[in-house]
């Protein structure tokens, strides 16, 4: 009989020492659902740190990239649910409870969840049936468990009840069910299979069910809100944890990544409390609002409809995009990157330090790729199509600018064959007001971009029709014909010689400005078609064709001008073939010569000034104050240009 006993006695031994495994300290939770469980946000840098070893889970299927085992316990950071899946309620659950329970007390999740499935996917006996019927692009998911998610929760909760003891299950699911009769009497089902498979009392282990996106009552399964709220009359151990002022992504049925924070706090703050805990949030970096003044005004450049790009009196840019999947966003204006601040509901905003007055370009980038903002116009600049913001001057500035009562010449757009080429170019072609009224001949002015900008550039970026017309209405400058070509200089400069009369970028310009655009446009316009009508200028390279062009041809051209022109290394003694070294037949064929620059240019023509006035050489020449390599200066270049031209 003693012997008996003995036996009995250490047959106890191996179940003793496995209870006494069990760490009465370590709280594990079950977390199950669909989409908004899974987690539809993009991690943010304060979701991927990781809060530690006692928040850990035991992942439901391997993650090679991450090194995790299915069923082995990790420290529990995004992705928790499958690798390739985001941020879900249960990330910032278990940092709550971290945060709330004593320092003794680890935390541990197993998480299960597949977007869009319906709560029959979790009931064993509906599942083979709901197998035959799930759509495709949810087979992956199920497979992923085995094509049993419920089966997959309970193996791995059992092994989980060998290292701790299960405080609670999370459920976010009810969107594919809204509107069902049947839904809480099957999630009833799903709970009870749970407490029976792994003998738990109801009492000890709450179900805690999230509510749905809302979205200010705009919410895609908004109706699915009132079937969630009433649950606990179904189950009584349940209770709701609310969505109210959540917040969420732009499809309306997905929370952000600070929705899903929220909804995970609070999921934890009510574990807490029926834990006998006070609950304690953990620290969330919240984006800091950039305060817009009341006197910030839409910029001109904005496209209509857009509350954004907006400027202040102090010519501060502030700039808003909505990324709600973004990690990193910057806007870049003028090579000076500004990070953007996320405002916690998916959007992006931004602040200039104090921008100068004129055209900027600017582009915008997300997780690294660069993009046009689609609020902005766009501009052809920096050798692609770029965003572009106007800082308006003042009244000094009126001479680029639209003005009541004064009569608007036309900007056309044509395309004419080169023969050179054997190919069709385009160009765009100003005409004065008058030009429609009469049969009156005009000169012309041929007038140049720079370097990666196109044709484009001088009617959208330098208002070049508004100078023109209030310089004509004022009688500054006679009506004339202003012709722009895209001179073969849209793409980057690919290397060669780019000294005078040698160049090798946009030379290719030259034989079809000759030889075909200005015979198309003597023969499709009314002009002068002679040297004495005819004139060339061009900002930064196009000054630098301007010189090539003009001081090699100047039987075809009388009058020349360069805004901040790329004139680099000129011996002006021996230029094209010297021709500067004999001033008086220059000057008697120039009839006006003119070159300026910005006073912060990175360009500037100011030593090769002297030199030409050293041999004589008629050259007017300006500074623009407070300006660099830009339109604006540019501008001023041209208002100052054309008083001068065709006039003896």
């Amino acid at each position: 009989m003693h012997k008996r006993i003995l036996i009995a006695l250490l047959a106890l031994i191996p179940c003793c020492h496995a209870a006494a495994d069990v760490d009465p300290n370590f709280y594990i939770f079950l977390c199950f659902g669909q989409s908004n469980m899974e987690g539809a946000a993009r991690p943010e840098a304060q979701d991927l740190a990781s809060p530690g070893p006692r928040f850990l889970l035991m992942p439901a299927v391997d993650d090679p990239q991450r090194g995790r085992k299915m069923g082995e316990w990790c420290e529990a950071t995004p992705p928790l649910c499958r690798p390739n899946t985001g941020l879900t309620p249960a990330d910032w659950f278990g940092r709550t409870l971290v945060t709330s329970l004593p320092e003794n007390i680890k935390i541990g999740v197993i998480h299960v969840a597949i977007g869009g499935i319906d709560i029959k996917g979790f009931l064993p006996d509906s599942i083979p049936t709901y197998l035959t019927k799930a759509p495709n692009w949810m087979k992956g998911m199920l497979e992923a468990y085995d094509n049993n998610p419920y089966q997959r929760l309970v193996d791995l909760a059992k092994k989980a009840q060998k290292d701790g003891v299960i405080k609670g299950v999370l459920m976010h699911q009810g969107e594919t069910n809204t509107g069902d009769p049947k839904w809480a009497g099957m999630v009833q089902r799903v709970y009870d299979n749970l407490l029976g498979d792994l003998q738990l009392k109801p009492e000890e282990v709450n179900l805690y069910v999230g509510n749905i996106v809302q979205a200010n009552g705009r919410g895609v399964c908004i109706g699915c809100k009132k079937q969630i709220d009433e649950l606990p009359q179904t189950i009584h151990t349940c209770q709701v944890i609310s969505s109210d002022d959540c917040t969420n992504a732009p499809d309306r049925l997905h929370f952000d990544a600070a929705g899903y924070r929220e909804l995970g706090c609070r999921y934890g703050e009510a574990v807490a409390r029926f834990l006998g805990y006070e609950p304690r949030r953990p620290h969330i970096d919240m984006p800091k609002a950039i305060e817009v003044p009341e006197d910030a005004f839409i910029a001109e450049t904005t496209v209509p409809g857009n509350e954004f790009p907006k400027v202040d009196k102090e010519r501060r840019a502030y700039f808003r995009i909505q990324a709600p999947q973004a990690r990193k966003v910057i806007v870049d204006v003028c090579n000076k990157k500004y990070d953007m601040q996320p405002d916690g509901k998916g959007g992006f905003m931004a602040v200039t330090d104090p921008l100068p007055v004129g055209f900027h370009y600017y582009f915008m980038e997300v997780d690294g790729i660069r993009f046009i903002d689609p609020s902005t116009e766009t501009f052809f600049g920096c050798n692609r199509e770029a965003g572009g913001i106007e800082i308006p001057e003042g009244q000094e500035g009126d001479y680029y600018r639209p003005q009541q009562g004064v009569p608007a010449g036309q900007v056309r757009s044509i395309y004419y064959y080169s023969n050179a080429q054997k190919t069709w170019r385009h160009a765009m072609v100003y005409t004065p007001a008058e030009y429609e009224k009469g049969k009156k001949k005009y000169p012309v002015l041929y007038l140049q971009h720079g370097m990666g900008e196109d044709e484009t550039g001088w009617s959208k970026q330098g208002h070049m029709q508004h100078i023109m017309d209030n310089a004509i209405a004022s009688g500054k400058a006679v009506p004339m014909i202003v012709v722009m070509e895209s001179g073969d200089i849209k793409a980057p400069f690919g290397g060669g010689s780019n000294q005078q009369g040698r160049s090798q970028y946009g030379n290719s310009f030259y034989p079809v400005l000759l030889n075909d655009l200005i015979p198309y446009i003597d023969s499709n316009f009314r002009t002068k078609a002679d040297r004495e009508n005819r004139a060339m200028a061009g900002l930064s390279w196009g000054g630098h064709q301007t010189f090539d062009v003009v001081l090699t041809n100047l039987d075809k051209f009388a009058w020349m001008g360069t805004f901040s022109g790329a004139i680099f290394a000129l011996d002006v003694k021996t230029a094209y073939n010297g021709v500067f070294a004999n001033a008086d037949e220059f000057n008697k064929k120039i009839h006006y010569f003119y070159m300026n620059w910005g006073s912060d240019d990175f360009i500037k023509n100011g030593e090769t000034v002297q030199q030409l006035r050293a041999l004589g050489v008629k050259v007017d020449a300006e500074e623009s104050a407070g300006t660099a390599h830009e339109w604006l200066t540019w501008r001023r270049g041209l208002n100052a240009f054309i008083p001068h031209l065709f006039k003896k």
